[in-house]
């Protein structure tokens, strides 16, 4: 007779560790599927500054081939460092512990080379909509 009650009082845990482990399950799934997503959103917005840092560095070594003496030395050696730095960039391992230096090194040097030139230009990432694409301005 016990027996009968015994599956009747475990019934609740039995139901608790089902909707547990259903829940848990479903949940990795959902999980990785975020991440993944999350993970191709920052790298995009990664990438694309990046590719920005490198447009100006190859427009401003343009201009340094043309006219050596156009840009003061410092802003040649910082150039320089920004192009060294972009080269480091470890696209192939996201998970270096580098990444964030090396944007964070990028981003000040940037602000130098801007501020040695007297050139108002800064990084806003990819205008969103057409109005915003209108308000770009160099």
């Amino acid at each position: 007779m016990d027996e009968l009650f015994d599956s009747s009082l475990n019934l609740e845990d039995t139901h608790y560790k089902e909707g547990y482990d259903e829940g848990h399950s479903h949940g990795l799934v959902a999980g990785k599927e975020e991440a993944r997503q999350v993970g191709l959103k920052v790298g995009f917005e990664i990438g694309e500054e990046l590719g920005f840092y490198r447009g100006c560095v190859d427009i401003w070594a343009s201009a340094l081939r043309l006219d050596p003496t156009c840009f003061s030395p410092r802003a040649k050696t910082i150039i320089g460092q920004m192009e060294e730095l972009i080269g480091k960039y470890p696209l192939m391992d996201p998970e270096n512990v580098q990444v964030q230096e090396i944007m964070d090194s990028l981003r000040i040097k940037f602000k130098l080379v801007c501020s040695s030139l007297h050139v108002k230009l800064e990084y806003s990432g990819y205008p969103k909509s057409s109005t915003e694409a209108n308000d770009i301005q160099f």
